[in-house]
């Protein structure tokens, strides 16, 4: 029977991103903004925006917060295994 309601998924309805997120990016963009903001691996000064978010959400997932996974950090095993490799007498070069 349909009654004209639209049903909503459950997980259209949640949130990507949790509060910890929100406030660990939120502190990035500030220390960002005031010229504080360095970069973990080289100690530079971070200006780029999007490398801020990025700080913040990393910060996130190191403190256990609610955040998607990396688009890069995903690898499937068995697309990437490489066939087996013939013997290595083939390789040794001739000696003058």
């Amino acid at each position: 029977m349909d009654n004209g309601l639209v049903r909503i998924d459950k997980e259209q309805d949640m949130a990507k991103y949790g509060a910890k997120a929100k406030s660990k990016v939120k502190k990035a963009m500030h220390e960002r903004k005031r010229g504080t903001l360095k970069s973990g691996r080289s100690g530079k000064k971070v200006k780029s925006r999007k490398q801020a978010i990025a700080i913040g959400l990393s910060e996130t997932r190191k403190a256990g917060g609610k955040v998607p996974a990396k688009k890069g950090s995903r690898k499937t095993t068995s697309a990437r295994k490489s066939p087996a490799r013939k013997s290595s007498s083939r390789r040794t070069s001739k000696k003058k």
